[in-house]
């Protein structure tokens, strides 16, 4: 189901890149979408999602159906009322909004006004995607993985839509985008509440900030929302710095962030999504070796899927947004723009999956605190480097910040995790790096032989791109999985007990 969102993703990129370019239209609606994106992690996905899933899980456990239900009821009313409050300011000051996001916009007049009036349509869409986190977290609890997976399609529908069928009747064609965001928020939501009506656990909102759970999730919050403010710390400081940038940077940032984050949804994400449930039930039952357990068989995983997955994005930087992106407005030299920090931000895809393997742990054992100090250690490395590295390499700087500052992340995390005893590693993890790091160099060779200058490339009509990408993807990875296998890994050495 993440695959599936993730293609329709794709769909609906590559219609924006077609319709729209990266001018001055595509970095104003980036910056509006970016924004409430922005609060719907902080809030929804990040601090909200990794406080409430633990707290629910608990309630499953020893509580009665009443006593679920009347948690969940509680929940929805207290966020829905701070969300509504936090949307009515957006709209209202959707000026001082974009002023703080995007400073450099104020040098050309319209492009500030276009990221303004946008704002005041995307804003709305952080209430109700942060309520459809809300269901999406129960639904996860009790084993639905695949209805909140496959939610994201509908708003890459309805953004596609936007740009096809209402761009052509608008003066301002990409304003039809921020109508597209707005409708598809809605429409995300609608689609989860049948499924809680199956179970029985349909959100009444209620207005109850003394319910024992709410409060538990609120303390277990406060922490996890500046965890999660680093991460979108890191990402305002980004757009900040890159709305000073040439035009196109952040159009080209942008389609950069999206490819890296398709490996990213389809393996790294949903993987966090299916543990986390996973390793709460191991923290209550107290199976501390099972938790570990569960951690290990997670950490091979990335390893072994995540890692040919870094290399070859690098390795197919530029073939793939030409193939995917280079037409209509979208022009070549937006793809070499773009193909910069494409290979910056692949560089980090290892630490980002990373990362979101890693927090769960934490959070699982309702230790919100640790990924807060790690975070703001990771925060201010990536400020550092972002300064650093943005004079020699422009754009490209950026990307590459935020690669080095995920590995500082993941590297502290790691470390805590195995100093406090939570992760010991079982037997054969030595061969598999190994293996894994020559088969990741066998299918890199390949690659680099293969693989045609990109002046080739743009060269060529959709058909002929397309079919070489399958051919270089395809290859690659049977190059891959055959070193691997030349070199004796097994499916039985991803596997650890009591998983």
């Amino acid at each position: 189901m993440t695959l599936m969102s993730r293609i329709t993703g794709f769909a609906r990129d590559m219609v924006v890149a077609n319709a729209f370019g990266a001018g001055t239209g595509a970095d104003a609606f980036f910056v509006a979408f970016r924004i409430p994106n922005l609060f719907r992690r902080l809030f929804a996905e990040g601090s909200f999602a990794q406080a409430f899933v633990p707290v629910l899980s608990e309630y499953r456990e020893r509580a009665g159906p009443q006593e679920i239900r009347a948690l969940i009821d509680a929940v929805t009313g207290v966020l829905a009322a701070a969300l509504l409050v936090l949307t009515v300011i957006g709209i209202i000051a959707a000026p001082v909004v974009i002023m703080v996001f995007a400073p450099g916009f104020l040098a050309s007049g319209e492009k500030y006004d276009l990221a303004v009036a946008m704002l005041r349509l995307t804003f709305p869409y952080l209430l109700f995607i942060s309520l459809t986190a809300l269901c999406g977290g129960v639904l996860n609890t009790y084993g639905r993985f695949g209805v909140p997976a496959f939610t994201p399609v509908f708003l890459n529908l309805s953004l596609i839509s936007a740009a096809i069928w209402l761009a052509p009747r608008l003066e301002q064609p990409v304003v039809a985008l921020a109508w597209g965001v707005l409708a598809g928020g809605v429409v995300q939501l609608a689609f989860q509440l049948p499924f809680l009506v199956r179970l029985g656990l349909l959100p009444r909102p209620r207005w109850n900030r003394r319910h024992a759970g709410v409060r538990r999730i609120l303390q277990l919050m406060l922490p996890a929302v500046f965890g999660a403010s680093v991460a979108q710390i890191n990402l305002l400081f980004d757009t900040l710095l890159a709305s000073f940038l040439v035009t196109g940077s952040v159009s080209w940032l942008y389609y950069s962030d999206r490819l890296v984050e398709f490996p990213l949804g389809v393996f790294g994400i949903a993987l966090a999504t299916v543990i986390l449930p996973r390793l709460s039930n191991r923290h209550v039952a107290g199976a501390g070796e099972e938790f570990s357990a569960t951690l290990d068989w997670s950490l091979r995983l990335v390893l072994v899927v995540v890692a040919p997955a870094t290399v070859g994005l690098a390795l197919l930087a530029g073939p793939v947004l030409c193939t995917l992106f280079q037409y209509g407005e979208m022009t070549p030299f937006d793809v070499r723009m773009a193909a910069r920090s494409l290979t910056a931000l692949a560089i980090g895809l290892f630490g980002f999956v990373l990362v979101k393997v890693l927090v769960p742990a934490f959070f699982a054992r309702q230790d919100t605190r640790t990924p807060v100090k790690v975070g703001v250690i990771a925060m201010l490395s990536n400020m550092g480097l972002n300064v650093a590295f943005v004079f020699p390499l422009a754009h490209a700087g950026l990307a590459l910040a935020t690669s080095c500052s995920a590995f500082i992340n993941a590297g502290l995390l790691y470390r805590r995790l195995r100093r406090d005893g939570v992760h010991r590693p079982t037997p054969g993890w030595r061969a598999l790096l190994v293996r894994v790091g020559l088969a990741n160099a066998g299918m890199a060779v390949a690659l680099s032989v293969a693989t045609p200058a990109l002046d080739v490339w743009v060269a060529w009509g959709a058909f002929e791109r397309a079919w070489h990408l399958c051919l270089l993807i395809a290859g690659g990875g049977l190059a891959y999985l055959a070193a691997a296998w030349l070199l004796g890994l097994r499916w039985r050495d991803l596997h650890s007990p009591g998983v």
